[in-house]
């Protein structure tokens, strides 16, 4: 079981990048998924999740109306669409899928089982 995100690099500040994350060995189109991120000495920290059929999603207040998670059963892919970035987003990013089946968008990292390796995204200024 596992999970890939790619995406991540160097951005001018009030750029845009697309983080994916594909799962491989399983499906998870019944977990809910998050993507969290975790800056040089600072907690990681939630910054966007959806439920299992995406109906709720959770977006961490610096993120709002600049990020968008959107996932894609089918393809057992999960997207963060990052415009307007911003300096304080360098940080190294994680996806993450939840334990439970037909979860719900939390932001709680101990809802999540399952971790894929981080990709790390720079925002210069």
């Amino acid at each position: 079981v596992q999970l890939q995100a790619s995406g991540g690099g160097v951005v001018q500040a009030g750029g845009s990048l697309r983080l994916s994350c594909a799962a491989s060995g399983r499906t998870f189109s019944r977990n809910a998924m998050g993507w969290f991120r975790q800056a040089p000495g600072k907690e990681r920290e939630c910054v966007a999740s959806i439920s299992w059929r995406g109906g709720s999603i959770y977006y961490e207040d610096s993120v709002k109306g600049r990020f968008t998670i959107s996932r894609d059963n089918a393809k057992s892919t999960v997207y963060l669409q990052m415009d307007s970035l911003k300096p304080e987003d360098t940080a190294v990013y994680y996806c993450a899928a939840g334990g439970a089946l037909y979860g719900g968008a939390y932001s709680s990292s101990g809802e999540y089982n399952y971790w894929g390796r981080g990709t790390l995204v720079t925002v210069s200024s």
